[in-house]
């Protein structure tokens, strides 16, 4: 399975002031196969395809990693919170196993 669907991405507020607690969830499709089930057309173990690789960046900044493992559910959620200091551009990316990576961006663009 390729990355190919975009991500669903929210931003509690593209437009804070200064100093406000930005909240970001994102959302993406992935099987998650931890490689530890049986495929009952072939008795045979499934192939481990899993995220390993989640990065956030503002204006190419991290902010947030994270490094999930097998215990993570199909179609990965994640959630986390900065605070606005700058206008620029939010940066999403995620990597699998299998070296397939998809990303999403947003423009926060902070007044006063």
């Amino acid at each position: 399975m390729s990355m190919n669907k975009p991500p669903r991405v929210w931003v509690s507020n593209e437009h804070p002031k200064a100093g406000d607690i930005l909240r970001v969830r994102a959302q993406m499709e992935h099987p998650m196969e931890t490689g530890l089930r049986d495929d009952p057309a072939t008795g045979k173990p499934r192939p481990r395809h899993i995220l390993n690789y989640f990065e956030a960046k503002m204006n190419d900044r991290p902010i947030f990693i994270w490094e999930p493992g097998t215990s993570i559910a199909q179609n990965p959620y994640i959630e986390f919170t900065f605070k606005a200091r700058q206008s620029g551009t939010l940066n999403l990316l995620w990597k699998d196993d299998r070296g397939n990576t998809l990303s999403a961006s947003k423009t926060i663009t902070v007044t006063g």
